[in-house]
């Protein structure tokens, strides 16, 4: 059974993580909860990690095993930018929130770049996410108000599930 959670619940997790941040962006869901998810997420990066390890040693599970340890502290930017929020730091929360969201925004496109270039079936699925991820990014960065910021972030989150959805129904 845990071996069939690892394989399907990133399919899972990475459209629901993105529902949350455009939900939170739009004020439907409140900025504890998303903090609550950034907490669980980085526990649950390492725990897949850690299980996956041996698994993801050589070629494209190797490439994204790389992009889950450097979006580990990804997601920790993003928790400790919650816990700073109102507090009088050295780095401004803001600066962590947005490293947390740039951060995963674009680390599946190196991902999706990889292994687009090393697989036959679902090339364009790749290619597709590698542009779905820069332009969702460009798209917050340059939001002028949340429902656009949302529409970004939806842009993201559809690439991401592509590729991830193409991945785990096919290999």
């Amino acid at each position: 059974m845990f071996r069939s959670i690892r394989a399907n619940g990133p399919a899972l997790l990475v459209p629901a993580a993105w529902l949350v941040v455009a939900a939170t962006t739009l004020g439907v869901v409140s900025t504890h909860a998303l903090f609550v998810a950034h907490v669980v997420m980085s526990a649950l990066l390492v725990a897949f990690v850690v299980a996956s390890w041996r698994d993801m040693a050589t070629g494209v599970l190797r490439a994204w095993k790389l992009v889950i340890l450097a979006g580990t502290p990804v997601t920790l930017a993003g928790v400790a930018g919650f816990l700073l929020r109102g507090g009088d730091a050295g780095v401004p929360a803001d600066v962590l929130l947005a490293v947390s969201l740039f951060g995963w925004a674009l680390l599946p496109a190196l991902g999706f770049t990889y292994t687009g270039r090393r697989v036959e079936a679902g090339a364009r699925i790749y290619a597709a996410g590698v542009v779905c991820c820069v332009a969702g990014a460009v798209a917050v960065a340059v939001a002028p108000s949340p429902p656009w910021t949302a529409v970004g972030l939806a842009v993201v989150g559809a690439g991401q599930t592509a590729g991830i959805l193409d991945a785990t129904l096919r290999y």
